[in-house]
């Protein structure tokens, strides 16, 4: 062998035991069998009508986590210095289709670099509010999709993920971690246009955890609303849809304030246990400003601002390993604007999982609310529980039964 192939070789394997590198695909499967009460089916002179529904639904659209499998890479370059990224396509098990408005990799998809300093990362993401905050409520715990405020009004559903992010992490120190964000809004001639910035703080320590965050989105119906290839563009309302004789409405609790100059949404929350018993309480204000702006449609010709303040108040019981009961109670109470009353909505969440093995778990969740008040479409406001089409009434009922798979 001659020393220059020698040298090669010898050089190729220092570099592979210095740069180590792996791989891992991981995924969630979780499908399920619903019932909704007075879902919409249609709409005359009068209203909104609605029948019962009996559906088989992916999570992704109101279960606990939406099914999903991605790729997680990460790669050692010494001196506690690595290289990362991220991968993660949503889709749903019950058709076969990508969920995220058809994105490919619309959970998440960033590369970025981590060491002693923390971690950044570049690329589709979750905002930092969501990523304190979340962990603390019981959407973020066992109620998913379906837990959520109505309508994920204050986006702790994950309802939005946004693009163009670039994120920041600073280590763990003594249970405390705190993270920024930033999305460009890449419009020339303008910094500010559709630009997206988030912050959030937690600490955790035995069986006390706290967390704030704040997120601030200008135009939002493009920046925080509009990331998906099924959105459109400021003529379009991102958030919701008013609906028609034949096509349901969506997002009824907000999808008015499509006009918004600025969302900000800010929230905090703290959790307690005692024993195998956890307590948690989870306060959060979402406010459309700048009503009428050029971001989105404004068929009502609001003005002003919208200003949601949602409470949450949970508890669960890890009654044996296997075995977790819960419940949350909500309130959402929205301002009156261009005096129309305002709105309230008032939300129950039961459920209960059982944990066949490590990787795989049956599950039950029911969920109740209660509207009163106009809502953001200008009608007397309807219930409308995350996950489901709203109801023709202002009151509704959703049941699901699932089975969901870790990999």
């Amino acid at each position: 062998m001659k020393p220059r192939h020698l040298a090669w070789i010898l050089g190729t394997f220092a570099f592979a035991a210095h740069a180590q590198s792996s791989v891992t695909l991981y995924g969630i499967i979780d499908i399920g069998l619903t019932y909704a009460s007075g879902t919409q089916t249609s709409r005359t002179s009068s209203g909104p009508t609605g029948a019962h529904q009996f559906a088989m639904f992916d999570a992704s659209a109101n279960g606990i986590a939406g099914s999903r499998w991605g790729l997680r890479g990460v790669e050692d370059l010494g001196d506690g210095l690595k290289a990362l990224f991220v991968l993660e396509n949503g889709f749903m098990l019950n058709n076969g289709t990508f969920a995220n408005g058809g994105d490919e990799f619309g959970h998440q998809a960033y590369v970025g670099l981590s060491g002693g300093f923390g971690k950044v990362t570049l690329g589709r993401q979750y905002d930092t509010y969501t990523d304190f905050v979340q962990p603390l409520t019981a959407t973020g715990q066992w109620a998913g999709y379906m837990g959520a405020q109505p309508d994920d009004v204050d986006s702790l559903s994950n309802t939005s993920r946004i693009n163009n992010a670039i994120k920041f992490r600073t280590p763990d120190y003594r249970g405390f971690a705190a993270a920024g964000l930033y999305s460009l809004g890449g419009v020339a001639g303008s910094v500010t246009q559709n630009q997206l910035w988030s912050i959030g703080a937690g600490y955790s320590t035995g069986s006390l955890s706290l967390a704030a965050g704040y997120l601030n989105a200008r135009d939002p119906n493009l920046s925080l609303y509009g990331t998906t290839p099924n959105k459109g563009p400021s003529i379009s309302n991102n958030i919701g849809s008013f609906g028609s004789p034949t096509i349901p409405e969506s997002y009824p609790v907000d999808a008015g304030y499509a006009s918004a100059h600025t969302t900000q949404i800010a929230g905090a929350g703290v959790q307690y246990a005692i024993d195998t018993v956890v307590f948690g309480l989870v306060a959060t204000n979402a406010r459309f400003e700048g009503l009428g702006s050029s971001s989105g449609p404004n068929p009502l010709n609001y003005s002003g601002t919208a200003s949601f303040m949602n409470l949450e108040f949970s508890v669960k019981s890890q009654v044996t390993p296997a075995f977790l009961i819960a419940s949350a109670f909500h309130y959402t109470d929205r301002n009156s604007v261009d005096g129309d009353g305002g709105a309230k909505y008032l939300q129950l969440d039961l459920g209960t999982i059982y944990n066949l093995s490590k990787s795989t778990s049956v599950y039950m969740l029911a969920v109740l609310q209660r509207a009163s008040g106009r809502d953001s479409l200008g009608q007397p406001a309807v219930a409308s529980i995350g996950g489901f089409s709203p109801s023709a009434t202002d009151h509704q009922i959703a049941l699901r039964l699932a089975l969901q798979q870790r990999f």
